[in-house]
């Protein structure tokens, strides 16, 4: 007998279960609510959305917006299979779990077991270790040297080659750190005890017996029904995104689906098809770092809420497309959403449309209310936060923005005189007078911080200034950064563009001769040139990081 609730109840012991009331919508005003917010801002002329909200198992909402292909302009609907990225991480670890339970495999195994080979440096790296990210093991996709193999055919074992003799990131269950390279291990290690590919134990022991019909191992190549084409964002408009060998993400992120073959899903797991209810629940407990700190991640979701309601989730991000599901079980609600671009990510629409239908809605904070500049001007300053994280709250133009050191200005929507949110977001900063002066209560909802108001100067951004399209042509060209990671310099409509291998296009801006910044995120690039001024190389500034690069075209 289904029984939805009960093994989610016995994973997030750690939470105080808020008591829900009836939701407070009616089916009618969730679709016109929903059907508001989702047109907004997935526009009919761009790249979409398919969208599902089910209750006790029945679907309650489902619609999409926008293209599934722009070339042909193609309208999108819910049918439309998409690449799910990351969310392809809860079908490893449930495969993970079927083995476990099968008696072939342990979650407390060292991965020493699989691997004898694996150097990991003194660490004892468990099976438990990759499920939740604490394995302390270089992520390969953060590797700048691994961008040059997004196009090239890779088999578990050379993917493995290339990340395992890199440092660790930290000493095993020590810190929490999101990581592909344990998801690719966990793939090998699936195949390796059950003699099967990754693609066919999914496919034989998920996929077919559950009757997911549209769902598949990505591919490039093959035909596939229905497939949503992904696009990524530049200055000028969209394009298509970059190719990636579906290889590469492997058990991390390869898979696709749709919006009703994700809830057969989610249903099979609330009814124990695959997994006893019991055995199933450590997916969903928050667990901890070796010093007892929550991580808020079990096997393949994060442990969050929806005010205040519980609940489990995972979005999912690869070239051209971006996606998000999450469960609450204490109301027994499902909301999945899948785009297919990368310039319109679905977590906070995903996460309001949770809320909306468990009739605890989020205010709608895109215009906000009216604030004198003296109410604005009160909460001007520099927060500091634990772990020495510098929040940087200024005033420009009657606006309020806040500005995490070295990362982007955002700005801030009044709900009132003391609450702000970010534009579009469910993240929320509420302002206070306290015994030290000026704080912030920092709510991203599970997490919660508080920052003191700090002297510290705020950072000042360079000043753009006019550069004739004639100059800004000397800079065009291909910089080597290393071999097979490059960075393309090019005009487009008379405003300099750069690439870097395997990512999006974005805009730079003069600061001064031969010296840009970028706007998307905190970067700068100085360009070497000759006695004619054409460029010879240049200097990539970012993270930390002075990064010289030679012109080769």
């Amino acid at each position: 007998m289904k029984n939805p609730k009960r093994i989610f109840q016995m994973a997030l012991l750690c939470f105080v279960i808020v008591a829900s009331g009836s939701l407070s919508l009616h089916a009618q005003d969730l679709q016109s609510n929903v059907d508001n917010m989702l047109a907004a801002q997935y526009p009919a002329d761009a790249p979409g959305i398919s969208a599902l909200i089910a209750k006790d198992g029945k679907v309650i909402y489902k619609n999409a917006f926008g293209l599934a292909n722009m070339e042909l302009s193609v309208p999108m609907n819910p049918e439309n299979v998409f690449e799910l990225g990351s969310i392809t991480k809860q079908f490893t670890a449930v495969a993970i779990l079927m083995l476990q339970e099968a008696g072939k495999l342990n979650v407390e195994d060292p991965i020493t077991k699989f691997f004898p080979d694996y150097p990991t440096d003194g660490n004892d790296i468990k099976i438990h270790h990759l499920l939740n990210h604490t394995s302390g093991i270089k992520s390969y996709t953060g590797m700048q040297s691994f961008q040059y193999n997004a196009r090239k055919d890779m088999t578990p074992t050379e993917i493995i080659d290339f990340f395992k003799n890199e440092p660790m990131d930290f000493k095993t269950g020590e810190q929490w750190l999101y990581n592909n390279s344990g998801y690719i291990i966990l793939g090998a290690i699936i195949e390796q005890v059950s003699g099967m590919s990754y693609e066919a134990f999914i496919q034989e022991n998920i996929f077919d017996p559950l009757g997911m019909k549209h769902s598949y191992y990505g591919s490039k190549t093959k035909l596939i029904p229905n497939r949503a084409w992904g696009y990524q964002p530049t200055d000028s408009g969209w394009r298509n995104a970059d190719y990636l060998s579906m290889s590469l993400p492997y058990a991390a992120g390869s898979l696709m689906s749709n919006v009703e073959d994700m809830l057969i899903w989610q249903e099979a797991l609330n009814d124990g098809k695959l997994l006893p209810n019991e055995k199933l629940a450590a997916a969903f407990v928050n667990t901890t770092l070796n010093n007892g700190d929550p991580t808020y991640y079990g096997y393949g979701w994060q442990v969050n809420e929806v005010n205040e309601s519980p609940s489990v989730e995972h979005g999912g991000g690869i070239f051209g497309y971006n996606t998000y599901g999450l469960y609450l079980p204490e109301e027994d609600v499902y909301v999945i959403a899948l785009c297919n671009s990368n310039g319109n990510s679905p977590t906070d629409v995903a996460i309001k449309m949770a809320a909306m239908a468990i009739g605890k809605p989020y205010p709608d904070n895109s215009q906000g209310v009216s604030l004198s500049q003296q109410e604005l001007q009160k909460w001007v300053g520099a927060y500091l936060f634990d772990g020495d994280v510098v929040r940087f709250v200024t005033l420009e133009n009657g606006q309020l923005f806040s500005q995490r050191e070295g990362s982007s200005k955002l700005p801030l929507i009044p709900a009132s005189a003391y609450e702000f949110y970010f534009e579009g977001s469910t993240t929320k900063y509420t302002f206070s007078m306290g015994d030290q002066g000026k704080q912030v209560l920092f709510e991203d909802r599970i997490n919660k911080e508080v920052g003191l108001e700090t002297v510290k100067e705020v950072p000042t951004a360079p000043e753009e200034i006019d550069m004739p399209a004639a100059v800004l042509a000397n800079y065009e060209g291909t910089y080597e950064l290393q071999p097979g990671f490059e960075i393309r310099v090019f005009l487009e409509a008379e405003k300099l563009m750069v690439q870097a291998t395997g990512q999006s296009a974005a805009r730079i801006y003069p600061s001064a001769p031969h010296e840009f910044f970028l706007k998307v995120v905190p970067g700068a690039l100085t360009f070497n040139v000759d006695a004619d001024g054409k460029a010879t190389g240049l200097v990539l500034k970012q993270g930390g990081q002075v990064l010289p690069a030679k012109k080769i075209d």
